[in-house]
Order: structure tokens, then C-alpha cells, then sequence
């Protein structure tokens, strides 16, 4: 046993003799492929709000594990990344197939930091639905808003609300659906079950925590969970008499009253997005308990076909780490949630004989299988060893191996049919976003829609440690971009710099070139990444015709561009664009990259047998000669928003310190910042304060907005100005236009004046 043991530490396995945490798996491949019961769905969140804690809880209770991991402890399946453990948050997202009776769920597992919002970006780009995290003691937080801003974008519709953290003090069933009304996420938030602090009515007089019951308002029944999380299930009475009088509840226990008028307002707010459900309570006696008849069965189809509407947003209790409701999330996910049969409605395109169409998500790097990209079959079958067009590229490709990942697992399968989530081995030009098609009928119009990654927000020199580790350092650099779309990596004036969204983003992007491509470098100073707008110059004269030699023959290519400034309540994209990125990322004025540019190609004029690299390199150099000649325009900056919890003695002196480096409070202890008016409760059941008998939170929060290269070092200035008690967390908010003052000490800090 020695002798084994020192052979595992040796190799630096410690699984060779640690107790495996996995039991017997069901896996999605083993079972014959029915798109009808597929759920490629996400776990999305605020950082903290416990996706990465109910993922395990959902592997222990579907049996892919025989015990849970933990955050705490680094031992969590879908957080492998030695940074992930090491820092006890999600870095990227990761994909699992869960089977759960008889419906198989493809869980990806997403960051609810902002630094990584580019992995929450293209995971909300192919799933059908999303289970929504909240923490029920912080209700609806910065990056809530943010990662439901990305579903929309995505037009991921069907989403299903996780009330977490119900068993914490500070915890408020009421408060977070009023601010799911109050951040206007949904008009209609639909409470389908009611948490049970407590069987014991003497611990809601107290005011004590918990959850040891969930009452599912659909099927009208009652779980109970013991200290171990393990569930038990009874049934309701479907007569009130009886209710009242059922031993599933003390006589004296407050939640009985509150039972039948939760489950008529359930199907009152139902029945008024769905005509059938309307008829059908019409059609009941007069009798309150005439509600508690109905069926689930009869209930389901109506509740399903409104949540693929968006027309409801069913709302579901518990704790992830008591393993309290995770069940019950799993059954709605399968009822509630769409197929891919419910998003592309065309049968044609799931026959195994209708052509390739998939979208390559995602990219990965492992050290021992390479190159991987996970991809979503839209139509068709890709089969392992089979010959691809990447169509956004124009490039063929030649599959590998097709595997099917559970996190950092793998097993290799024969074919990824329709509906499909899976990897690629082997792929060599393929980036996130790509099309793959058939090689017969690829085409340019047959591309998917493309993930476009965040904009950066702050960047840092990178100083290799001589000059032979140049090359190294560049190679890592690039490939570490291919994995992560958000990573920028350009050369300025001979410097190499590398943009990400934020602080911790670089971080990683340090610790990642270090750990797992061992080149030798330095970071230098980071700095923030400032934007310049098109100048108010004369652009009328520039000449849109571009000169060059090209086998020894002289050539000309005309472009036509129409540039102009975004208008502020003008929406930007990448659409169709034709010029380089490179073009827009330095201006010939300040070397900073372009921002809120409208480009327009009006019409080209080429030679036939040019290569498509000459009509690029004309249209960028005609842009630059007119961004040249509209000369420096507006500087802009990114903002962050902050929500700051800090005692009320220490709220004076955050305030001012906010106001001395450019912040703004937006608002004080209402936990909104929105201007806008919230959602009126009047179609949703708002339950009783005491439904969740725990006392409140003493510390006062503080929303505010401020320039994000003032905030760099906010983490020192907080514990000093609130005695070490303080905590905040930061998003991305914006670029925003600084002043004149604010402009020229931009252009000293970067050497331009």
C-alpha cells in the first residue's frame, strides 16, 4: 500500500488511490436518441448564487455521483481547472449530460463572474432554456440582470427561476419574487411551490431559518427532507376540510390557511395566458376546493406550452446544498423546458439524412488531448472521421474523434445526431462562433448565428523574460485566445498587450499561460482599455480607391464606406462587417481602439482574380485615411456599477470616497438601480413575509457607477474604510464619454501628449 501510494504522489495522481466520489453513470449515449427528451439547458447566475453547488447536487440525485463535492474543499466535478479550485469560483463553463428518468439534460455549468462573461455568451448561444439562480438572501443582483440580458440576446425564451439559499438567515421567499418585479427581469414570476421554513410552528414564532418542506402547488404535494437531504413525499388532501385537518402539518402550523389560495392564485394567473385553462376553471363548481381537483396532468401542458411563450416565469425553491429541492428543479426542467423539436419546428432537419449544420461554441485546450471544440448539431448527424466545410471560414476540415464530455471526462461516441452537445478532436481551423456544414451543401448563407465576445475593458503589457521566450510567450498568447474569445492580443509600438474584461480576467490569463503553457514572462502595469469616437473632421475628400502591385501588375480596388458616429439610442453590431478588426483596434490619432463607429459598404470594385486578402487590406486602409482625416474625436472610458454592503456607520465615509474618485450612488438599501418603473405585482402571488421566518440583514447596501481605473484598487480602500467588514461586487456597465479634463489626463497616462 506504501509502495502505491508513493507511486501515485510520484505521478501527481492522487485519484490512484483516493476514494472515488463517482458511482455508475447513465449516459446520454447509451439510450436511443429522441430529440423530445433532450434539455440543452444552463445554469446561470450572479456570482455566489450556488450553480456550481446545485450541479453536484443534481449529479448526486440523478446517481452520476455517489457523494457531492464541494466549492469549499476544490472537489466539485464541473470546476477542475486548478484555478477554479485554488479560487472556489467557476472560470468557464462546463458541459455535462445528465440522464433523469426518461428525459436526458445536457447541463452546462457557466461563470457568474462579469470577467467571464464571454463563457456565459456562447453557452446562452445554444441552449433551448436556463435555470436562473438567485440567492434569496441577496434577490436579483448586477449580473442577474446581466446574464438575463444575454439570454435575451440569444432568444432563449423558456427559463425557470431557482430561488437558492432558502435554509440562510437573511433569506426571503417575498422579497426576491418583488425583486424579480422590482428589476423588471419578468411581469409574471409564478411561485409552483412554497417553501416549509419548518414542520415545527413554534420555529416560525422565532424567526428561525431553514427548509425542511417543499409544498409543489402543481401536483398538490408535500416534500419532506431530513437532516441528510433525503426527501420524502405525501400527497394533499384534495378536499379543504380534510387540508386543514391533514397530519402532514401541526393544527397550529401558519402555512395551512395560505395552502389553497397559493394554488387558486397558481391557476388563476395561469388560466389568463391560456384560453383552455380558462375554460376549464369556468367549468368547476363554485366550491373553493373545486381548485384542488384538478390534475397535474390536466395542469402541465398548459403551464409547459406558456413557459416555451416566455408568457410565465415558473419560480421553484430550495437549497443546493441541503440538496433540498433539486429534484424537484430537475422534473420541471424535463416538463417545463423546450426540445430542440420545440425550437426548430422543421422535421426535416432532424432526419439523420438532412444536412450538417452545427455551431462550434466553444473551443478547449487540454494538454493531453489537444484541440477540442464543442459543438451543437442544429441539423443532421456529424459522424466521427468524416470530412466538414467550415462555412463562416471557407476552409474544410477533416473530424477526428467525437466524444462526448462529462466536464473533464470524455468518451468517445460514433455520431452527434440533431439536438446534439458535444466535442470535435482534430479541428484546426475552427473558432468559436463557426459554422460547420456538409461539405455538398455548405454555404456562405447557410452559416448560424454568430457569438460575439464582450468588448474589453482593461489590458496589460506582457514582457517576456528574454528574447527567446518571445516566440514561446506569442504562440501561448494566441492559443489562449482561440480557447476564449474575449482574450485580445495585439503589438503596439513593440509593446505585446493582452485585453480581457477585468481585473480577475487577467489574472487568469496570467496564472493560465504559467500553469498550462509553462512560458516565461512578466505582466506589466495594468491599465484600463480607453476608447476614441470618429473626430467631427471633413471625411467627404478622402479617396476611396486603393493602389497596390500584385504579381508584378498594377491593381486598383475601389471601396465605398459610409462612416459616421452611432446615434446614442443607436444599437451597434458586427454584421456583415468587411474590414479588419485590426483596423479598429488602434487609431491612427491616439493608437486606442475605435468605438460607436457606423460602417456602411456601399459597393467594391476588384478584379476578379484578386484574392480576397486585397479587397481587405484596401478597405482598411481606406477607413484608416478617413478616421486619419475626421481627426481625434471624443475619449471614452469604462464604468463599472457596484453593490457595496458595509455597516451604517461605514456608509458616510464610502459615499465619500466614491464621490472623491468619480462615482455616483445610484441608490441606497432598495436593492434596484434601475430608473425605470418595476413590474406591478398584480399578476403574480406575492407570499407572506414570515413564509420565509428568518431575521434581516443588518448591513446597508449601497448601487453606485464609477469609472473603472479609479476602482482598480477598491478592495484595499473598502476594508480600510469600513474596518475590514465590507464587501462589494463589481459589473461591467459601459463606455461612457469623459470630459475634456478627464480626456487629457487620459492622453498624459498614455504618452500621447
Amino acid at each position: 500500500m506504501v509502495a502505491k501510494v508513493l507511486h501515485a504522489l510520484r505521478q501527481r495522481d492522487l485519484r490512484v488511490w483516493l476514494p472515488q466520489r463517482r458511482c455508475h453513470r447513465c449516459y446520454a449515449t447509451h439510450a436511443s436518441h429522441d430529440p423530445s427528451k433532450l434539455r440543452n439547458m444552463a445554469l446561470v447566475a450572479h456570482i455566489d448564487s450556488g450553480k456550481t453547488t446545485l450541479t453536484e447536487s443534481i449529479l448526486l440525485r440523478s446517481k452520476y455521483l455517489s457523494s457531492a463535492g464541494s466549492v469549499d474543499t476544490g472537489s466539485t466535478t464541473t470546476d477542475f481547472l486548478p484555478a477554479e479550485r485554488e479560487r472556489g469560483i467557476t472560470i468557464q463553463s462546463a458541459s455535462i449530460p445528465v440522464r433523469w428518468k426518461d428525459w436526458t439534460f445536457n447541463l452546462i455549468d457557466t461563470p457568474g463572474h462579469a470577467d467571464f462573461g464571454m463563457e456565459v455568451e456562447s453557452a446562452s448561444r445554444v441552449v433551448d432554456g436556463a435555470v436562473v439562480l438567485i440567492d434569496a438572501v441577496e434577490g436579483v443582483e448586477a449580473q442577474t440582470k446581466g446574464v438575463w440580458r444575454q439570454l435575451d440576446r440569444y432568444d432563449v425564451k423558456s427559463r425557470i427561476l431557482f430561488l437558492n439559499k432558502l435554509d440562510r438567515a437573511g433569506a426571503s421567499f417575498r422579497t426576491s419574487v418583488l425583486s424579480v418585479l422590482a428589476n423588471r427581469l419578468h411581469p409574471r414570476p409564478m411561485a409552483l411551490t412554497l417553501p416549509v421554513a419548518s414542520f415545527n410552528p413554534e420555529d416560525y414564532a422565532r424567526a428561525e431559518p431553514g427548509i425542511r418542506g417543499i409544498v409543489d402547488l402543481v401536483k398538490w404535494e408535500v416534500w419532506k427532507y431530513d437532516s441528510e437531504g433525503v426527501s420524502s413525499v405525501h400527497p394533499l388532501p384534495r378536499i379543504q376540510e380534510e387540508l386543514e385537518a391533514s397530519e402532514l402539518f401541526p393544527p397550529t402550523h401558519p402555512l395551512i390557511p395560505h395552502l389553497l389560495p397559493a394554488r387558486i392564485a397558481l391557476l388563476d394567473n395561469l388560466a389568463q395566458v391560456s384560453e383552455e385553462m380558462f375554460e376549464t376553471l369556468l367549468s368547476l363548481p363554485e366550491d373553493p376546493s373545486s381548485y384542488l381537483s384538478l390534475s397535474a396532468s390536466q395542469i402541465l401542458p398548459h403551464l409547459r406550452a406558456a413557459t416555451l411563450r416566455n408568457e410565465v416565469l415558473p419560480v421553484i425553491c430550495g437549497s443546493a446544498f441541503r440538496h433540498v429541492g433539486t429534484e424537484l428543479l430537475m422534473n420541471y426542467v424535463g416538463e417545463l423546458l423546450p426540445s430542440p423539436a420545440d425550437v426548430e419546428k422543421n422535421n426535416k432537419i432532424s432526419s439523420s439524412n438532412a444536412p450538417l449544420r452545427a455551431l462550434a461554441w466553444k473551443v478547449g485546450w487540454d494538454q493531453r488531448k489537444g484541440w477540442m471544440t464543442f459543438v451543437r448539431v442544429y441539423s443532421g448527424v456529424l459522424k466521427a472521421h468524416s470530412g466538414v466545410l467550415n462555412s463562416s471560414r471557407n476552409e474544410r476540415e477533416k473530424v477526428g474523434k467525437l466524444m462526448m464530455l462529462y466536464a473533464a471526462e470524455a468518451e468517445e461516441i460514433d455520431a452527434l445526431p440533431f439536438g446534439s452537445v458535444g466535442a470535435v478532436m482534430g479541428l484546426k481551423h475552427t473558432r468559436t462562433g463557426d459554422t460547420l456544414t456538409s461539405v455538398a451543401g455548405g454555404s456562405d448563407h447557410s452559416s448560424l448565428r454568430d457569438i460575439l465576445p464582450p468588448p474589453a475593458m482593461m489590458s496589460v503589457s506582457v514582457l517576456p523574460n528574454s528574447y527567446a521566450d518571445l516566440q514561446p510567450v506569442e504562440n501561448a498568447l494566441h492559443a489562449l485566445a482561440r480557447t476564449d474569445p474575449s482574450v485580445r492580443v495585439e503589438t503596439q509600438e513593440g509593446q505585446l498587450l493582452v485585453h480581457g474584461l477585468g481585473a480577475l480576467h487577467l489574472e487568469i490569463v496570467e496564472s493560465r499561460l504559467r500553469e498550462e503553457w509553462a512560458v516565461k514572462f512578466e505582466f506589466g502595469r495594468r491599465r484600463v482599455s480607453f476608447r476614441e469616437c470618429l473626430g467631427p473632421g471633413d471625411i467627404s475628400k478622402v479617396s476611396n480607391i486603393w493602389s497596390t502591385e500584385l504579381g508584378g501588375h498594377a491593381i486598383k480596388v475601389e471601396v465605398s464606406l459610409n462612416v459616421r458616429l452611432l446615434e446614442d439610442d443607436e444599437e451597434g453590431d458586427r454584421s456583415g462587417a468587411a474590414t479588419p478588426a485590426s483596423t479598429l483596434s488602434s487609431s491612427p490619432n491616439t493608437s486606442l481602439a475605435l468605438s460607436r463607429l457606423r460602417i456602411e459598404v456601399q459597393g467594391t470594385k476588384h478584379p476578379k482574380e484578386s484574392h480576397a486578402s486585397v479587397l481587405a487590406g484596401a478597405s482598411a486602409t481606406i477607413l484608416r485615411n478617413i478616421v486619419r482625416a475626421a481627426g481625434q474625436g471624443n475619449l471614452m472610458e469604462p464604468f463599472i456599477r457596484l453593490k457595496i454592503s458595509v455597516d451604517e456607520g461605514s456608509v458616510g465615509r464610502v459615499v465619500e470616497d466614491l464621490g472623491e474618485h468619480g462615482g455616483e450612488v445610484l441608490d441606497l438599501d432598495t436593492g434596484s438601480e434601475e430608473d425605470t418603473e418595476p413590474f406591478v405585482d398584480e399578476s403574480a402571488y406575492i407570499p407572506p413575509q414570515w413564509l420565509s421566518p428568518t431575521t434581516g440583514k443588518a448591513a446597508k447596501t449601497l448601487l453606485a457607477l464609477a469609472p473603472l481605473s479609479q476602482m482598480l484598487d477598491y478592495t484595499t480602500r473598502l476594508r480600510a474604510l469600513s474596518g475590514g467588514h465590507g464587501l462589494y461586487s463589481m459589473s461591467n456597465d459601459d463606455f461612457r464619454t469623459v470630459s475634456s479634463q478627464r480626456a487629457i489626463e487620459i492622453l498624459k497616462e498614455l504618452g500621447r501628449m
